[in-house]
């Protein structure tokens, strides 16, 4: 009820654009809680040297091309060894997410992406989702293009 309210004071206000940002934020958050806050924490924090935080990371990595691959590879693909997040050293397995929807990833990726409350961070699309998706790579490949894009840009 509440989404078609919004809808429709988006479209009679001229904002139907906005209305699908706020459709794909909610889905994104939801998507957040169901998936990911087991590990990251409801709020991204992460749990640390357990698990590592995205709130106010993920926006500065997928601000590059690279990064933004880079970040969709991990759900695509999930990641596996050890990495370091901030100052912090993290030794894990992050499964892979391949089985949701590229529309899905997208929104979750989006609302990761705001964590950080930057009003400029990017936001994912199902088709950047879909072209991320074309070339599965193995965990273990997945951080090595995190090392790759470490060196060149690095990683928060």
């Amino acid at each position: 009820m509440k989404k078609t309210i919004l809808a429709v004071l988006a479209a009679t206000a001229g904002l139907s654009g906005l209305a699908g940002n706020a459709h794909a934020a909610a889905d994104g958050a939801q998507l957040f809680s169901t998936h990911c806050a087991m590990c990251h924490q409801s709020t991204g924090d992460g749990v640390p040297g357990q698990f590592p935080p995205l709130k106010g990371r993920i926006n500065q990595i997928a601000a590059t091309p690279e990064g933004k691959n880079y970040v969709m590879h991990v759900l695509l693909n999930g990641l596996a060894g050890s990495l370091k997040a901030g100052n912090t050293s993290y030794m894990g397995y992050m499964p892979s997410m391949a089985a949701m929807s590229d529309e899905d990833i997208a929104a979750l990726l989006t609302y990761v992406s705001t964590l950080s409350g930057d009003a400029s961070a990017p936001a994912f699309t199902a088709d950047e989702v879909k072209s991320a998706r074309a070339t599965p790579l193995q965990p273990g490949q997945v951080l090595e293009e995190r090392n790759t894009l470490n060196t060149a840009h690095p990683l928060p």
